[in-house]
């Protein structure tokens, strides 16, 4: 990690950077793949699994009798495990339940919003060197809080042609409608435009690799909508004298074992606390068994130290972080002045680890900058607001004339002839 010490403000920019990647030359595969799986749908997608996941699949879905066997095939420890996240991602989900208001905006014009949810959702759990099972949780719960009547989960097979047996048991535990044997690209396109065996969905969630994210955004534009925007993986850690230094290395270090992409920030007040850290970084790195691409994420990755903790959090504000540690003494007052973040942990103990399995809160959250803009995925992400107005006679003397006039002023005499024969009516 590169240490940089009092930076100027015209500095920050180049400091916050993230590492760049040129998509360009990727955009075209992904759409001759999105194509291909649009006009042939099944066939084409059995094709991509056996040319880029090396498994030969007479069928997509994934059966009951598979999901029986893997329950007997996660040990009870982690069917635990998964049951707890579960339970706690469940209830902070459901605490976030939208309560009906009605408001009476004049007398006779009652206005209100019904909370609707997704009919049908599709979620997309990365296989590979990290079978992400905890995602399944954190999208597939506040599906089912929401009322989602179909909950469709594609995740890549592996040569076998069996799922990882966690993410099948996460997935029942979850309430999961209906599992695919379909990884990358092409399960973006068959949950976008539907074939014989997966359904068309109407949103799209999940994380993936730079081709899954080229493939969701390019569905976006036109077929389904997706749950944000999402670059590589990132975390920023705010660090006073007195925080721990192996605490702050471990953090900085689990975040970096994701991609050679992620990229690691840390902020603190103490020339000490940087010299201890990066010195802990050095010796838990070796002990890590994904050392090389952790090694990695630290090359995009700073050690920044500042002359205030108000300066600490401006710089974080400014980098708005996918994840926020605030190991400081003074983390209370500190996570007052969060405005940019996807996700924060305060305090010492609270690593991020907590969060992106069983704390409750949701992992699956705005990077590359975009939480100056977006939120992370909660229950609002799987609903619809549908806005409802009932006028009375009254509500029309309220507010007709004020319409008539609106209408007219932007040459919409068809607004305006709404409201006028109704406003006859009623003053007759």
């Amino acid at each position: 990690m590169i240490t940089i010490k009092y930076p100027k403000r015209e500095d920050w920019a180049s400091i916050i950077r993230r590492p760049h990647l040129d998509v360009s030359e990727l955009t075209a595969t992904v759409k001759s793949v999105l194509d291909d799986v649009k006009a042939r749908g099944d066939e084409a997608v059995r094709e991509y699994e056996l040319k880029f996941d090396k498994a030969e699949l007479d069928s997509l879905a994934v059966t009951a009798e598979e999901i029986d066997e893997a329950e007997n095939l996660v040990d009870a420890q982690l069917k635990d495990a998964i049951r707890l996240a579960h339970s706690n991602i469940k209830t902070f989900h459901e605490a976030q339940q939208f309560n009906e208001v009605r408001v009476e905006t004049q007398p006779g014009v009652e206005c209100w919003q019904k909370s609707v949810a997704i009919e049908r959702v599709g979620l997309y759990i990365p296989g590979g060197t990290a079978p992400l099972f905890s995602t399944v949780l954190m999208l597939a719960t506040p599906a089912k809080i929401a009322g989602c009547k179909e909950i469709v989960l594609c995740t890549p097979p592996g040569r076998n042609g069996k799922v990882n047996p966690a993410i099948l048991v996460a997935a029942r535990t979850a309430g999961v409608s209906k599992i695919f044997k379909a990884g990358g690209v092409q399960a973006i396109g068959a949950m976008a435009y539907g074939t014989e065996s997966v359904p068309k969905v109407y949103k799209i969630f999940g994380p993936g690799n730079q081709y899954v994210m080229a493939a969701k955004q390019q569905v976006s534009l036109h077929d389904v909508a997706i749950d944000m925007p999402a670059g590589p993986s990132e975390v920023c850690v705010i660090a006073d004298a007195n925080a721990n230094a192996e605490f702050v290395a471990a953090d900085l270090l689990s975040q970096a074992e994701h991609g050679v992409d992620s990229q690691v920030l840390m902020i603190t007040t103490s020339e000490t606390m940087a010299s201890l850290v990066e010195a802990e970084v050095e010796r838990q790195l070796n002990l890590l068994p994904r050392r090389d691409m952790a090694a990695k994420a630290l090359d995009n990755s700073k050690i920044v130290v500042v002359a205030s903790e108000d300066e600490a959090m401006e710089l974080s504000n400014t980098y708005a972080p996918e994840h926020l540690i605030l190991q400081t003494s003074s983390y209370a007052e500190l996570s007052q002045k969060v405005v940019n973040a996807g996700s924060v942990f305060l305090g010492k103990y609270a690593c991020e680890s907590a969060g992106d399995y069983a704390s409750g809160t949701n992992h699956t959250l705005p990077t590359h900058g975009y939480a100056t803009a977006y939120s992370g995925v909660n229950l609002d992400s799987y609903c619809r607001k549908i806005t409802f107005q009932h006028l009375t006679e009254e509500g029309i003397r309220r507010i007709g004339h004020a319409v008539e006039a609106m209408a007219a002023a932007e040459s919409l005499d068809a607004h305006k002839q709404a409201m006028t024969v109704r406003i006859k009516e009623v003053e007759r």
